[in-house]
């Protein structure tokens, strides 16, 4: 018996490659577009904000930062005082404005005084080694060991009261972590290929420690600034609060919080705005200062 054929379908022709036109090398070469993140845009932009009233704050109001008007206290905040009055008729927000530049000033003495002699240990005792490193980690031991609070009140007696005795107290009690981490940064670069290759290759102590050691371990110690920038106002802020900070009339953020906590139940935008400011403030650096450790 004869089979029937089959009517098969025949197959279908394979599809042609791709062809390498003009629209291939693009989309091979296109690079992704940056990813524009709202948190951190808020942040610079309120930083950048807060610059602004420290730099020129007379742009921002026409009102002054220490003197009162008549018949003017502890006025709601409206539309002729946005934030409202205190106690002597003077507009928040304007004691706000004028403040900006006691308290970034003094976040900016403190980090400094941290950074400064914060990574000149930590390079020294990372570099050097030996008996030296065991001295500085001992002494940075014994900073740690006392209560930031305690130490920057300790060192306010001794230097006497104002925003940069306290930004320097503050300053500090931050030199135990700038010295802990430029020396972790140190001792990973100084054990390095490159950095072994370097001292091979006839380097001296001195440049390879300027040449490959700093240059690659203190990009941290940076970006950690920018996190104790935000803690700086924050300490000072509470620094001043307890009344070890800055004397009134000063519109410094912290001795605005504390001269309206007498008010709370009666005039709480005295208290509330200000501590807001400072809460973004702090958050906004500490934002920064993850983005920048990201990125790194």
């Amino acid at each position: 018996m004869s089979s029937l054929p089959l009517n098969t379908p025949a197959p279908a022709p394979a599809a042609p490659p791709p062809s390498a036109g003009a629209g291939a090398p693009a989309r091979r070469g296109r690079r992704p577009l940056p990813v524009v993140r709202p948190g951190l845009l808020l942040s610079w932009l309120v930083i950048a904000v807060v610059l602004c009233w420290a730099i020129a704050p007379g742009l921002f109001t026409s009102y002054s930062g220490t003197e009162g008007i008549t018949g003017a206290q502890r006025l709601a905040p409206g539309a002729d005082h946005w934030l409202g009055t205190d106690q002597l008729g003077r507009d928040l927000y304007a004691r706000i404005v004028y403040g900006a530049a006691f308290s970034l000033s003094g976040a900016l003495v403190a980090v400094t005084v941290g950074l400064v002699l914060g990574t000149l240990l930590g390079v020294v005792a990372g570099a050097t080694g030996g008996i030296a490193e065991s001295l500085i980690m001992r002494f940075i031991d014994v900073l740690l060991s006392i209560p930031g609070l305690l130490l920057s009140l300790s060192i306010i007696i001794l230097l006497g009261f104002g925003t940069v005795h306290a930004a320097i107290a503050v300053g500090v009690t931050s030199v135990a972590n700038f010295t802990r981490l430029a020396r972790s940064e140190v001792v990973r670069v100084r054990h390095s290929d490159y950095v072994e290759a370097a001292y091979g290759s006839g380097g001296t102590f001195g440049a390879v420690l300027w040449r490959h050691i700093l240059p690659n371990s203190l990009t941290s110690v940076i970006a950690f600034s920018a996190l104790q920038f935000g803690s700086a106002i924050l300490a000072i802020s509470t620094l001043s609060f307890l009344g070890y900070g800055t004397p009134p009339p000063t519109p410094e953020w912290g001795l605005l919080i504390a001269e309206g906590r007498n008010y709370i139940s009666t005039a709480w935008w005295l208290t509330t705005f200000p501590g807001v400011v400072v809460v973004l403030v702090v958050l906004s650096a500490n934002r920064i200062s993850q983005s920048f450790a990201r990125s790194r």
